[in-house]
């Protein structure tokens, strides 16, 4: 045989890091960019929160029900992102080069295809859309002039999230951190430009994520053309059959249903915290902000496991999936604990930053916050779950725990709880499908261990 060439002495040494290096480290290494990228997102997000707040109790309210409509768009960028993403890692890990590079092809057009579409409709219909997703006659206005700039920017963010989701599943998360982060930074700079020095109000804020993500697609679309990536993004690589858009979307089924039903869940939550005035919605939504933070961490983590799992799955090293399982649970679950226990100490601290001049926001807020602290630990256990069987393509089962949190749980109790509790069942449905997330979350992860020690 020939000497290999260097595309693929490249390949060879990553194959060999994925395969080879101690778990614990490479899970580390992978996570650690993934985490930075996940918080940075998370700190623009409240930093969006904070500066809006300051123009008063009906545009934060704005925030929450725009964060419904960002939603979908993630939930069509992280499906197409993570199902394309999962089976170019399963290829590579089986040395299907070919394979791999037509799967990210295929996700990242079929995201811009689809981006534009929700572009085109969602802009025709932006005010009936707001009103849908929660929005009062107070907060609309705000609502408006915020999510219209979002939806142009919805090409974009879509294919940024599939390139973004390729990168962690090779295994090169510090480059999708590089698009991200940079993007993240930028948005948290430009926020109290656009909002106050412009004076733009809520659509100042939309601008600047807008330019942002611009800025983070640019980053990422380089990197890929500049072969940084083990697959390409070729017009010409787009899959014509049916079965690899089948294969796209029911191995990004669990990413759907999660993202999917976190917008529904959000409406619900936005609809039934309306009932109690805008006070009480501008306080779910800051607290939605300050949990998707805090959960960024263990998202982060949970995304430097999953090409560890995937591409040793597809390399038949059952035992290091294993252990990269094990090891993923313990330290998301600590590192949760110890965030959770700061957050629930200063809560009322922490709501008083955004709403200081309001105590109705601040009273509200802290309560949903603090019973979200005492069950926020338990996602340690239920993300690396859901994370472990969707990266294994075993995305029936991925795609069932998906749906518990914000589905099976979360909308019948956010639909019920508030006609007998009132506030407090807005307050409190969150935390209580938590805590049924997890115990239907045990069995499944019990059984996916014991099948991989069979498997050894």
């Amino acid at each position: 045989m020939g000497e290999m060439t260097q595309d693929e002495a490249r390949r060879q040494a990553h194959y060999e890091k994925m395969t080879q290096t101690p778990v614990p480290k490479l899970v580390t290494t992978l996570a650690i960019p993934t985490i930075i990228s996940m918080m940075v997102s998370a700190i623009y997000n409240m930093a969006d929160t904070f500066f809006v707040s300051q123009l008063g109790t009906s545009a934060v309210g704005a925030v929450g029900i725009v964060f419904s409509l960002m939603a979908i768009i993630q939930a069509i960028g992280f499906t197409l992102g993570m199902g394309s993403g999962t089976i170019v890692s399963l290829h590579l890990g089986a040395k299907e080069e070919e394979k791999a590079t037509c799967a990210a092809s295929t996700g990242f057009f079929s995201a811009i295809v689809l981006g534009l579409a929700l572009t085109v409709f969602g802009s025709l219909f932006v005010e009936p859309l707001m009103q849908v997703l929660g929005a009062t006659e107070t907060i609309l206005p705000y609502a408006r002039d915020y999510g219209q700039y979002i939806l142009l920017a919805a090409p974009i963010m879509c294919a940024s999230f599939v390139m973004n989701n390729i990168f962690r599943c090779e295994g090169k998360s510090v480059l999708g951190m590089l698009g991200i982060g940079t993007g993240g930074i930028l948005n948290i700079i430009l926020d109290p430009i656009f909002i106050f020095g412009l004076g733009l109000g809520t659509a100042g804020a939309a601008i600047a994520t807008a330019l942002s993500q611009t800025v983070s697609f640019i980053i990422l679309l380089v990197l890929f053309l500049k072969g940084k990536s083990d697959v390409r993004l070729r017009i010409t690589k787009v899959s014509k059959q049916l079965k690899t858009y089948v294969d796209i979307v029911t191995t990004g089924m669990p990413t759907l249903c999660r993202q999917g039903l976190a917008s529904l869940a959000s409406v619900a939550l936005n609809v039934n915290a309306a009932m109690y005035g805008d006070a009480a919605v501008a306080a779910m939504s800051i607290v939605g902000r300050l949990m998707f933070f805090m959960f960024s961490a263990m998202l982060g983590f949970g995304q430097g496991f999953q090409p560890v799992a995937g591409f040793n799955y597809g390399a038949k090293k059952y035992d290091r999936v294993h252990e990269a399982t094990r090891f993923t649970i313990l330290v998301g679950t600590v590192v949760m604990a110890i965030f959770s226990l700061i957050i629930f100490i200063f809560a009322p601290q922490i709501l008083r930053a955004f709403r200081r001049d309001d105590a109705q926001v601040i009273a509200l807020g802290a309560y949903a916050l603090r019973a979200q602290c005492l069950v926020m630990p338990f996602c340690g256990i239920t993300t690396t779950a859901n994370m472990a069987l969707q990266s294994t393509g075993q995305s029936g089962r991925a795609t069932f725990l998906a749906l518990c949190r914000q589905g099976v749980f979360f909308l019948p109790l956010i639909l019920i709880l508030p006609r007998f509790t009132g506030v407090l069942g807005v307050q409190l449905a969150q935390p209580l499908a938590d805590v049924c997330t997890l115990l239907a979350s045990i069995p499944f992860l019990m059984a996916f261990l014991r099948r991989l020690k069979v498997m050894q």
